[in-house]
Formats: structure tokens, sequence, C-alpha cells
């Protein structure tokens, strides 16, 4: 999740500027937030918005009577423009995979089909595997991690579906190897193979390995026959 300098429509704001694959996500699954953010008239939410996730990426905690003592408001008001604390969270997380995606859309782009597949899906989350800021907010709370990153209770993964059903769509076509399967239960597949290894040493407690989901995705969008 490094280098996540993009913009919100109209705002110097990160996380709406990216590839059209990378965009799939919140159009998908909008939340209160991030229709405050993207609609521009609400500069005082764009400013916590900001902040909140300066604080993140520096590595420290977003704690919500700091985050509107720097702001110079009460708790309050920071609750009437940003939400509650999984709410915030929650967006400054997925800015953070907006630029993350695009850039795996883009490094893979001459890539067709089940390669492509995995190559992106593979791209992203040896990101999240690395991101040394990313890794410090799961050790620090990994019950709410978890909750918001692998559960419907955030738009999270809502949004990495949909971004995967559309990689899958777009490489592999409506019906992936002729077999029975949908693009979005197999897409639903794929996030839930990259959160168990993403996310193992939360999970298992077993270091989590790029390497692994790499075999992983591979194993299951390999054409049908295909036994390498």
């Amino acid at each position: 999740m490094p280098n996540a300098a993009t913009t919100f429509a109209g705002e110097d704001l990160p996380g709406s500027h990216g590839t059209a694959l990378a965009l799939v996500g919140a159009a998908s699954a909008p939340s209160w937030l991030s229709q405050r953010l993207h609609s521009g008239e609400h500069p005082d939410t764009a400013a916590a918005f900001r902040l909140a996730r300066e604080t993140f990426i520096a590595g420290q905690r977003i704690d919500m009577g700091r985050l509107a003592a720097r702001l110079g408001i009460d708790r309050t008001s920071l609750f009437r423009w940003v939400g509650n604390r999984d709410s915030l969270l929650s967006e400054v997380l997925w800015s953070l995979a907006v630029p993350t995606l695009s850039q795996a859309d883009e490094a893979h782009a001459g890539l067709r089909g089940p390669e492509r597949v995995v190559a992106v899906l593979t791209s992203f989350a040896e990101d999240l595997i690395s991101a040394e800021y990313f890794r410090t907010f799961l050790r620090r709370e990994p019950a709410r991690a978890l909750r918001l990153l692998t559960t419907q209770e955030s738009e999270i993964q809502r949004r990495y579906v949909a971004v995967v059903e559309h990689l899958v769509r777009t490489e592999l076509g409506e019906h992936p190897f002729g077999t029975a399967i949908s693009p979005g239960e197999l897409a639903y597949l794929l996030v839930r193979i990259s959160e168990s290894h993403t996310y193992a040493d939360l999970i298992t407690g077993d270091t989590p390995s790029f390497d692994r989901v790499r075999t992983a995705f591979e194993f299951v969008v390999r054409p049908a026959g295909d036994a390498r």
C-alpha cells in the first residue's frame, strides 16, 4: 500500500483516481463517508480524512479524541463529519488499496487471461504483506483489522470482491474455463484465499507469504485439465 498519492473528484484527497479496475470497488459499495468525500461539498470532512490518513501512514493509531483535538473541534463534531472510528478506518484503508490495485493493474497490463489474474492479485497481496505501516495496524488491532478487512461488516471486502469479479469477467469471461462457477463466486474464493495468506499471522500464526498465495491463485485459475 505504499505511494498512495491519488485524489477524490474535485479535491486533493486520496482514493478515487486510479485505473478503471481499482475504481470498481468504491462504486460497487459506497458508504456514507465515501459519498461525503466524493461530493466535494464537505471540506471539514475532507480535512479530517486527510489528517486521519496521514496519522495511519505514520504508523500511529487513529484516536478520535486526539484527531478532534488536532482539528480544533470536539468529538461530537468529528463524528458528525466522518462517522464513527470504524467508518473512518475503512475509508482510510480503502484509499490506500486503490493506488495499490492501480499499480498492480498497470504493472501487468501486458498479460492476459489466467496469468494476468494471478499476477495482479499476487502483486496486491505482496504490497499488503510488505507495507510496514499496514502490518503495524494489524499487530496493534488484530481483531478490529480482521473485522474491517475480511467480513461484510465493512465495505472493504465487498469492494475487493467487486474488483476481483471485474478482473475475472474481463480475463476469464462469464463462464470461467467452462465450469459451473460464476465470476462472482470465483472472485469471492480468490479473495478468501488472498485473505487467508495475507493475514496468516493473525488467523493461524503462520508467516504471510506472497509465494504461497501465488501458488494458490495459480492452482485455482489454471484451465481445467492443465496439470502444471
